[in-house]
């Protein structure tokens, strides 16, 4: 009597497509994350990961926003 061949179920995982920047835009507004505008995509996913403590999100926050604020006037007029 031959052998039998045992068949493997194949489980296949939903493929999750990369969020856009702007999805994760709106989640960070109905979350209630502050400054999540000068959030760039990377930050924004750190944000949105499940387990981030809220010191976590404050920190990642005061870095984007001092990025952003030496954006402005950083440049002496010319003359």
């Amino acid at each position: 009597m031959p052998k039998k061949k045992s068949q493997k179920q194949v489980i296949k995982e939903p493929i999750q497509l990369p969020k856009t920047r702007q999805e994760l835009m709106l989640l960070a507004k109905e979350r209630g994350i502050k400054n999540f505008r000068v959030l760039n995509k990377v930050e924004l996913e750190q944000v949105m990961a499940e387990g981030v403590t809220s010191e976590q999100i404050d920190a990642v926050i005061s870095c984007a926003v001092s990025r952003w604020k030496a954006g402005w006037g950083s440049k002496k007029e010319q003359s």
